[in-house]
Order: structure tokens, then C-alpha cells, then sequence
């Protein structure tokens, strides 16, 4: 079930709403709770039936793991249980049970994601014929499972208690973060829904929630899906692409992912608002970043998190000197490309975005005016800094979009080769979009002619909006700290009847794919 869909808008969150709100209403908590854990397994198994076996087989084989380790003897050293600067130092059941996690979860993760991938690069370089099995990825299988992963380290660790059964299904299975994160920890969760006063109405907290909500899903409807047309369009002409319009393509991609990502985010905290559940922010206006460093600190920021705690950390860090400080740091965003999918092109980007901030870490250049714990050589003004970010991030993205390395490298040929076909025409026609259907047939009519230029117009409008908007505040910010006035609360109610006018053409998020 998608949230930019009519039975999801119109009829799942109001049940979901009614059912748990109702239920807590008469201090049903633990029903409340196993309504809210049932409508999630129906929004997750909405996609494919067969998913919730897998997804409940996860489930219940980590929380078979974590009851396990509560069965270790009670009087052994706390010391032992912990993540010491010195390194892990664990009792042997602890190890045990901390190994067996790791396994079970990389284990179903590297089935179903990576499966044919490695049995594909095992014929190529062997020249064997193993079968393929041709897997159906499961949606979300990344996001719970490294949220399972967290909870099951944690709990080998000694750093979080067993927790009730009901407790732990809600915590994995709550919708509006099970597709597509952010990938939450269970000390963020749990204590929430174990605190009777979160499970009452609260009319601020729930408005703030339809605002975040609306723009969210404005962001995705009326933005994303639109520079989509014509990202889609250019990535299937990868060939034919000259210079120019190589440019504009690869533009409307990453602004395709940036407030898809964006607004889906936006999404997921406002429902959790909604239920009166507080998720962490996963985006920060990234686009706004003068180094690839901070880029990362304000994308996919919980995956970051996740990678840094249970990583990063446990490689060393930086505590091992600076060249194994840079080598961690080019491990997670290679393992982070992997993450993203089960593709070479995936492996590239990651490698790509390990190099840069590598070389932010070295220190050699710096932003002016920006507080760093290394002194740089030079610096450079935030200007400059944003361009080369910006234009960096997006010239990885012809690996993280192409089907194929010949195609990204294909991308890169045209980029640099100064041609010039007037193909920006075509790309710029895709915007044949419902909101100037009028326009274009008074057009046809009487001035045919210039049509395609109206089409060119209207992507540079389309640009200029996404270049303005990112610099803009951002919308979890506005949600959270400004006064919910009667003009924008008239704004939202316009702006969510244009949304669901064009739900028409419904489309999934992007990061459902990873």
C-alpha cells in the first residue's frame, strides 16, 4: 500500500486512526497495540501476500534470539557486556548470541537481495552455470532487518532489556516507517508506545502531523513524480543523449530522488505524529551542503547512524590512527552502496561517495567560516564549497540510476562530449502533464509551432521551483516551530485537493527499490 494512494488516504488512515485512538480511548492499550501491529502487517502484506511470511519468520526468529539471551546467567560481569574503546569484550553465550544475530539477519537479507548477484558474479568469473533463482525482493527487507540487527546487537551487548512480544512487533512492523525508513532504534520507539500519555489525542501534535503529511506528499505528487517523467525518459535513451540534455537529465533525476525521498520522509514523521509516535528525522536539506561530509550528516541520516554505531565503530573509528580512521569511512560507503541494491553500479557509487569524503577528512580543503576539529590548507567560500558538492553528488548519480555500468559510462561520454542534437526537446515534451492539458490544446489549435518551446519554458520554471525550494526552510522545521495560522492551513487544503486530484497516476517511492 502506498501512502500516495486513494484506499490508503481514504480508507486505511481512518481505520487505522479510529481503531487506535478508540481502543486507547477505554484502556485497551495491549489491544490498541495489536490493532496497530495488525494494520501495519495488512499495509505491508497489501503489496504481496507471500511478504508477510517472511516478514513475520523475521521476526519471530529475532525475537526467539533475544528471549534466548535472557536465559544467560544474571551474576556475570556487566563489564563483560559491553563496547569498551579497547574493543568488544563479551562472555561466550553473549558472542554467541551476538554472532547467531548477525548471521540470521545478513543471512535472509544476502537470500533475497544478493542471492542472484553473487551467483551471477560467480559464473562470470569461474565460467560455471549455477541457476539463478530469480528472487522477488521483498519490499522494506534493508530497513527492518538493519533495525532488527540493531535491536539483536544491542541485545547481545547488554544494552537494552527483552521487551514484551507485542511491544517488539509493533516497534518493527509500525507502518509509517516499515517500507522505506527511517530506520529507527528501539530506545526511540519502544519507551513510546510502553507511555500511556502518547496513546491520547493530542490536537496539536495530530495537526502538525496532516501539515507534514500534505507537504510530503505534495513534494512527491506534484514534484518528484513530474521531474520523473522525464528522468525515465532520458535514462531509456542513454545512447542518444548529447551533452545538453545529458545535463538536464541527470538533474531531473536527482531532484526526482531528492523530494521523493524528501517527501516520503516528511510523510512518515507526520503520520507518527498523527498517532501521537515522534520518529526521527532521516532528511535534512542535504542539497543545501557545502562538502560531501555534510551531505552525508543530513541524508538517509538514521542509515548513517546505523553504519557508524555498528560499523564504523566496531573497525576501530578513528581510534586506530588516521589511515584506518580513512579506510573505515571508505568500508561503510562502499557497504553503503551495496546496501542501495545488488549492482556493480551500486558498488561504484558507493565507492565514489567513500572517496570524497575521504578526501573531506583529510582536511586539504576548507569552507570559510566553518568550525572543523582539523585545521585545512586552503579554504574555499560556501559558495564554491555547495557547486563542487552538488555537482559531485550529482555526477555519482549516473551510476546509482543506470541499469548497467556501460550505460553510467555512457552518460559520462556524453557529459564530456560537447554535443549537441536539440534531444532537450524531447526530454522537456515529456512534461505533457494534466495541469496545462488546456493550454496545450488551445496551443495545438492555434500556434503548433511553438508547443515545444512551451514544454522547454516549463521545465526551466520546474528547475528554478526545485533550486528555490531546497534552499528553503525545510518543511519538518516549519511543522515543528511555526504557528499553524488559518492561511496555511487553507494553503494545506488546497495543496492536498491538488494532490489527490493527481493521484490518478499513482507511483511508488524510490527507495522502496533498495
Amino acid at each position: 500500500m502506498l501512502f500516495n494512494s486513494y484506499i490508503f488516504i481514504f480508507i486505511f488512515l481512518p481505520i487505522a486512526l479510529i481503531g487506535w485512538y478508540g481502543f486507547n480511548r477505554y484502556g485497551r492499550y495491549k489491544l490498541a497495540s495489536l490493532f496497530l501491529a495488525g494494520m501495519s502487517l495488512w499495509f505491508y502484506g497489501y503489496f504481496n501476500v507471500s511478504y508477510l511470511a517472511i516478514i513475520l519468520c523475521s521476526i519471530g526468529m529475532n525475537y526467539a534470539l533475544s528471549y534466548l539471551l535472557t536465559k544467560i546467567p544474571a551474576d556475570r560481569p556487566k563489564r563483560e557486556e559491553t563496547l569498551t574503546d579497547k574493543g568488544t569484550h563479551l562472555a561466550p553465550l553473549n558472542r554467541l548470541g551476538l554472532i547467531s544475530g548477525i548471521i540470521l539477519n545478513l543471512g535472509i537479507l544476502f537470500y533475497f537481495k544478493y542471492y542472484d548477484f553473487f551467483i551471477e558474479n560467480i559464473n562470470l568469473a569461474f565460467h560455471t552455470d549455477f541457476n539463478l533463482k530469480h528472487i522477488l525482493l521483498p519490499l522494506g527487507i534493508s530497513f527492518f532487518t538493519f533495525q532488527q540487527l540493531s535491536f539483536i546487537i544491542d541485545r547481545a551487548l547488554g544494552r537494552c532489556e527483552h521487551y514484551s512480544f507485542l511491544n517488539y512487533l509493533t516497534f518493527v512492523t509500525f507502518f509509517p516507517q516499515l517500507i522505506a525508513g527511517p530506520i529507527v532504534l528501539y530506545k526511540e520507539m519502544i519507551p513510546q508506545f510502553e507511555d500511556r500519555s502518547k496513546r491520547s489525542f493530542d490536537a496539536s501534535f495530530f495537526a502538525r502531523g496532516i501539515y507534514l503529511f500534505v507537504l510530503g506528499l505534495a513534494k512527491k505528487v506534484l514534484l518528484a513524480d513530474t521531474f520523473g517523467l522525464m528522468a525515465n525518459y532520458g535514462f531509456a535513451q542513454t545512447f542518444s543523449l548529447d551533452s545538453v540534455s545529458t545535463i538536464f537529465v541527470i538533474l531531473a533525476y536527482s531532484f526526482e530522488l531528492y523530494f521523493d525521498f524528501s517527501g516520503y520522509s516528511d510523510m512518515a514523521i507526520g503520520l507518527g505524529r498523527m498517532f501521537h509516535i515522534e520518529l526521527p528525522v532521516n532528511f535534512n536539506s542535504p542539497y543545501r551542503s557545502c562538502s560531501i561530509k555534510e551531505f552525508w550528516q543530513r541524508w538517509h541520516i538514521t542509515l548513517s547512524r546505523f553504519f557508524v554505531t555498528y560499523v564504523y565503530i566496531p573497525l576501530g573509528g578513528s581510534r586506530k590512527g588516521k589511515v584506518r580512521m580513512l579506510i573505515n569511512t571508505f568500508i561503510i560507503f562502499l557497504l553503503s552502496g551495496l546496501w542501495h541494491g545488488a549492482a556493480w553500479t551500486y558498488v561504484a557509487w558507493g565507492a565514489m561517495q567513500g572517496i570524497l569524503v575521504v578526501w573531506d577528512n583529510l582536511g586539504i580543503i576548507g569552507i570559510q567560516g566553518r568550525e572543523e576539529k582539523r585545521p585545512s590548507r586552503f579554504h574555499i567560500p560556501p559558495w564554491l564549497g555547495w557547486i563542487f558538492t552538488f555537482a559531485l553528488f550529482n555526477l555519482s548519480l549516473f551510476f546509482f540510476r543506470s541499469e548497467s555500468m556501460l550505460g553510467a559510462l555512457q552518460l559520462f561520454k556524453n557529459l564530456f562530449s560537447g554535443s549537441y542534437t536539440g534531444k532537450i526537446y524531447e526530454v522537456a515534451a515529456q512534461l505533457d502533464i494534466s495541469e496545462i492539458y488546456i493550454v496545450k490544446q488551445a496551443l495545438d489549435i492555434a500556434a503548433p509551432g511553438i508547443v515545444n518551446y512551451i514544454y522547454l519554458v516549463l521545465m526551466f520554471v520546474l528547475f528554478a521551483l526545485a533550486f528555490f525550494l531546497i534552499f528553503r526552510r525545510n518543511a519538518y522545521d516549519r511543522a515543528t516551530n511555526n504557528e499553524l495560522t488559518s492561511a496555511k492551513c487553507w494553503g494545506i487544503c488546497i495543496l492536498f485537493t491538488w494532490c489527490v486530484i493527481s493521484l490518478s497516476q499513482v507511483s511508488t517511492f524510490l527507495y522502496f527499490n533498495f
